[in-house]
């Protein structure tokens, strides 16, 4: 006979010894083994232990509020703290900030991975992840105060190349969750919203020789559960704890949604629609970089709002979502549920999402911003006196293909008016969020200009662009004024050339048909033909390149103008208002090598932006192509003339 593995939730937590190392699942307000950290609670405040735990997390799990890991700020329960979030259980921040107990805020992705490394008894991981930002020893190490003073993270040098070595910290105590037990503590989850990390925190305490508890809602016959619904294995769990209804509730915010535990499919129509507001202005205009049959992250805040407008513009088959919790595919929850999805394809393990980003799966990013300065670095994880902590932000922002930055232009007490299909400050924030130099480096923008990676910083009122020579204003909202609205509320002078109006339609409560822009449904339209003149006319001004796929698209067009042509032709390019990342002017000279080689006699263009101007010639010059790019459509034609007359 097995012995049953049930117990109370006191009985469980009696088990914990003075000075263990304790690990706890769950993502921001979901999958909190409530029950567990209750008990602990309880039995530090009636007993006074056990003492001088170390507690070990990804996400923050917690409602800010004293909820989750909130409930171990008592004095003397914690002794050090290795987290990727401080934000959900603020007194445990602010005993951190004040030097009563040892901290280090490191990569969210980094702590799940390296829950695998001690399952499997290795020292520890090695990862490009944190390179150039407070993480890096140079820059701190990730240590939150000063009297943490052990180097758990050095950088070391492999052919050649800087790498992290993370170190690994043995696990004593697992505090996992799951939806059913049977008696032999085989734990299935279907009705959660997340898989996280349950099971490498399990092995990595098993193998320790430590102790796995795992909170449920309910016990199952033995043997009832499928073996592909176990989620972890009996062999692992020493205690199953059976928590009350409020004690294990989805979310904070919500006790069970079928739609979020996978258990049922909604219409996407029911989905709601976001109010015409600032936030839907910036996740309106961030969906705008969304990429075609890419995968895409979103952050917490503004960038929530682009599942959203994904759902509502009908994008949302074209795009892959994904959460760095698990959730792919589907529409993201937002709220009290961020983290999960409703109608996602599949839910896997944390530590896996975080393997497939770092590897740079992702082909775009949108996360928020609490800082950004003059070279595009930007703070998440410390300021304001406040130590939020980096979460999963470094993994995302340094791997992904492209990164979007996205939040309101000021903060605190910031009110706008939408009148018109026209953006008015009613009343400006109180904080200024483009400041000289940001008070802990989150993201480097130097780090991403070194490899090439287009970074955007999108407001309600302006977007910005990273270049080398730092961040450019590109785009400005109708109705403002950039020197009332914009230069006025920042610290530092951007690069201001040729900024364009934002999109028109991103300020009317109405469809934008994006859908259309993002598969370049309408580019035909953009090319006329002059038989007469055997001219090619390319209408450029305002499109985007995003990636290669757009040049690819671009390039069918064009060939397809020439080959119903039936002959080489002239072609004049108006490139006013374009857009390109600074990684793709090379494969964009490809094309235009392979039209000159195939399709033109001759071809010229013209743009008012003089970086642009100078990019383009770089690219083609390199490429043994002339340039002939012009400031004015007149001396583009006149150029044209003169080597074609009529």
């Amino acid at each position: 006979m097995t012995k049953s593995k049930i117990i109370s939730a006191d009985e469980a937590i009696a088990l914990v010894r003075d000075g263990d190392v304790v690990t706890t699942t769950g993502f921001v307000q979901s999958c909190i083994p409530e029950a567990l950290h209750a008990a602990l609670e309880k039995r530090f405040v009636e007993s006074g232990a056990p003492r001088g735990l170390t507690l070990i997390m990804t996400a923050g799990a917690g409602d800010s509020k004293g909820l989750g890991t909130g409930r171990l700020h008592h004095d003397g329960l914690l002794r050090r703290v290795i987290g990727a979030n401080f934000g959900r259980m603020p007194k445990v921040a602010q005993a951190a900030q004040e030097n009563k107990i040892l901290a280090y805020n490191l990569p969210q992705g980094v702590i799940s991975q390296l829950f695998r490394a001690c399952a499997a008894g290795q020292p520890g991981l090695f990862s490009k992840v944190g390179l150039k930002t407070y993480v890096d020893p140079r820059h701190g190490g990730g240590r939150v105060n000063t009297i943490t003073k052990d180097e758990i993270v050095k950088l070391v040098e492999v052919d050649g190349e800087e790498w992290l070595f993370y170190t690994a910290t043995k696990i004593d105590v697992a505090f996992i969750r799951g939806t059913s037990a049977d008696p032999s503590g085989n734990i299935c989850m279907a009705k959660e919203a997340l898989t996280l990390d349950n099971l490498a925190q399990a092995m990595a305490a098993r193998n320790n020789g430590g102790i796995v508890i795992a909170q449920v809602e309910r016990i199952v016959e033995q043997g009832s559960i499928k073996p592909k619904d176990v989620r972890v294995p009996g062999m692992l769990v020493d205690c199953v704890v059976v928590a009350e209804p409020e004690m294990h509730r989805m979310n904070y915010g919500v006790m069970h949604d079928a739609a979020l535990a996978g258990e049922i499919r909604v219409p996407a129509g029911a989905i709601p629609k976001m109010p015409l507001d600032s936030r839907k202005i910036i996740a309106r205009r961030s969906a705008f970089e969304l990429p075609p049959n890419g995968v895409v992250n979103l952050g917490v805040g503004a960038p929530e709002g682009i599942s959203s407008i994904a759902a509502e513009e009908k994008v949302t088959p074209y795009i892959t979502l994904t959460t760095e919790a698990g959730a792919v595919g589907g529409v993201l929850a937002s709220g009290s549920s961020f983290g999960a999805a409703t109608n996602a394809d599949c839910i896997i393990d944390q530590n896996q999402m975080f393997d497939f980003y770092d590897g740079g799966g992702l082909d775009m990013t949108c996360l928020g911003m609490a800082e950004c300065d003059r070279a595009g670095n930007v703070n998440t994880s410390r300021f304001g006196g406040r130590l939020n902590g980096c979460g999963g932000f470094i993994n995302i922002s340094q791997n992904a293909r492209k990164v979007v930055f996205a939040g309101t232009f000021t903060a605190g007490g910031l009110v706008t008016k939408i009148e018109d299909g026209r953006l008015r400050i009613v009343q400006e924030g109180r904080s200024r969020k483009f400041v000289e130099a940001v008070e802990q480096n989150t993201f480097s923008g130097p780090f991403a200009q070194e490899r090439d990676q287009p970074v955007l910083y999108v407001t309600e009122r302006c977007v910005f662009n990273l270049t080398k020579r730092g961040l450019e204003l590109i785009e400005v909202a109708p109705g403002i004024d950039i020197g009332r609205d914009i230069l006025a509320h920042m610290d530092f002078m951007p690069v201001i050339e040729n900024p364009i109006p934002m999109d028109q339609r991103i300020f009317r409560d109405k469809p934008m048909e994006l859908l259309a822009d993002l598969l370049n449904l309408n580019l035909s339209e953009r090319v006329s033909y002059d038989a007469e003149r055997n001219l090619l006319f390319v209408n450029l001004e305002g499109w985007q390149v995003r990636s290669t796929s757009d040049i690819d698209a671009l390039r069918q067009v064009l060939e397809t103008a020439c080959l119903k042509a039936g002959q080489r032709v002239n072609s004049v390019v108006n490139h006013d208002g374009f857009r390109i990342s600074e990684n793709l002017y090379d494969a964009y000279a490809e094309m235009i090598e392979y039209l000159c080689t195939h399709h033109y006699l001759t071809t010229t263009r013209y743009s008012t932006s003089a970086f642009l101007r100078l990019k383009m010639q770089e690219a083609l010059s390199k490429r043994g192509l002339a340039p002939h790019i012009f400031e004015r459509k007149e001396e583009a034609h006149a150029f044209l003339n003169a080597v074609c007359p009529t």
